[in-house]
């Protein structure tokens, strides 16, 4: 990360024409509580500063297209693209064109990026618990023609398992889909959980085949310099993940 170049790439062995970048809070133009690179216009920021941000963003690294921007719901629908819709509903999105620019927002919920090894088409998907729960990995896993074991997955910034309490109720979801998901929640608070929503999501990937997962490591809500946390701040901005093909 350089001050002109204010994010960073997936650490994943990916091939070369697979291009990805993830943004950090600084280097933008939005007033607090959005400081600085608010890239999403739904969280209350100033219309024109959030245009300003996705030129900039555009600008710094040289993207080849504008990032197709989706209306995230925390569900489970993950759609090709390009597309005709402005800001089509979905909470993932794929690609087998070079140039054309996948994204997620997110500020505590979990992006994943998605690749095969041949590097012929990419994908990111935005995981809430929400998400998990409902399918995404696994829509967006089916959306490849190739196995599992063809594919690379990365796991971004989210919030870490210390700092995401969650109720039963959201335990007892996971847990009736697989017995293994116990393994992923630690007791709290009474009647309350601690969830790792990366340990969930490997586990996901997992069971549909895919063994090389990277990333899952960087905690959104502890590191307050460079990634917004919904849950620290409540009101706050959203950072991107994006995806390509060169």
């Amino acid at each position: 990360m350089t001050p002109d170049r204010p994010g960073f790439e997936a650490d994943w062995p990916a091939t070369k024409g697979v291009r990805t970048w993830i943004t950090v809070r600084s280097g933008g133009v939005s007033s607090p509580p959005y400081s600085s690179l608010n890239l999403a216009t739904h969280v209350g920021d100033r219309p024109e500063d959030v245009a300003a941000n996705r030129e900039l963003l555009q600008q710094q690294i040289k993207l080849p297209s504008a990032p197709v921007w989706l209306q995230q719901v925390h569900e489970k629908r993950v759609i090709e693209l390009p597309t005709t819709a402005p800001t089509p509903l979905a909470d993932g999105s794929w690609s087998n064109k070079k140039g054309v620019v996948c994204a997620v927002l997110s500020a505590d919920c979990l992006p994943i990026l998605l690749t095969n090894r041949s590097g012929t088409m990419v994908s990111a998907l935005h995981a809430g618990w929400r998400g998990l729960a409902a399918g995404v990995i696994e829509q967006g896993v089916g959306c490849f023609t190739q196995p599992g074991d063809d594919l690379l997955a990365w796991l971004g910034p989210a919030i870490g398992q210390s700092s995401y309490e969650v109720g039963a109720e959201v335990r007892e979801q996971f847990c009736r889909q697989a017995e293994e998901s116990e393994e992923m929640f630690l007791p709290s608070t009474e009647g309350r959980w601690l969830a790792s929503m990366a340990g969930l999501a490997r586990q996901q990937l997992e069971r549909l085949g895919v063994s090389s997962i990277h990333g899952g490591w960087r905690d959104t809500f502890a590191d307050e310099e460079q990634f917004f946390s919904y849950r620290r701040d409540g009101e706050t901005g959203r950072f991107a993940t994006l995806i390509w093909l060169e």
